[in-house]
């Protein structure tokens, strides 16, 4: 049987990281075209800046759906712990 290639989506760490980059380039993606959007207030052109406006409540649209993702990860991740008892103990503190 061939070994299967690892992914990002191998484990919820992954998929947790692999969302953690994602909402990065987003974040990168709305402010350029918030830029674009300052410079194409040309009247001229109102469908460009319409059309920028547009990717811009999409690009918002996507960032929520990533945060939550994100949120489900990290609340699978914790579940997986907590079931698998991988949770670290506390350590005692020092007096």
């Amino acid at each position: 049987m061939k070994d299967r290639s690892e992914t990002p989506f191998d484990s919820v760490e992954g998929a947790h990281e692999y969302m953690s980059l994602l909402s990065e380039a987003i974040q990168d993606a709305k402010n350029e075209i918030e830029a674009d959007i300052r410079a194409a207030e040309d009247p001229k052109f109102p469908r460009r800046l319409e059309a920028l406006r547009l990717v811009s409540f999409k690009l918002d649209k996507l960032e929520q759906q990533v945060k939550n993702g994100r949120r489900l990860l990290n609340d699978l991740r914790t579940l997986r712990r907590l079931l698998l008892d991988e949770r670290e103990e506390p350590t005692p503190k020092k007096k």
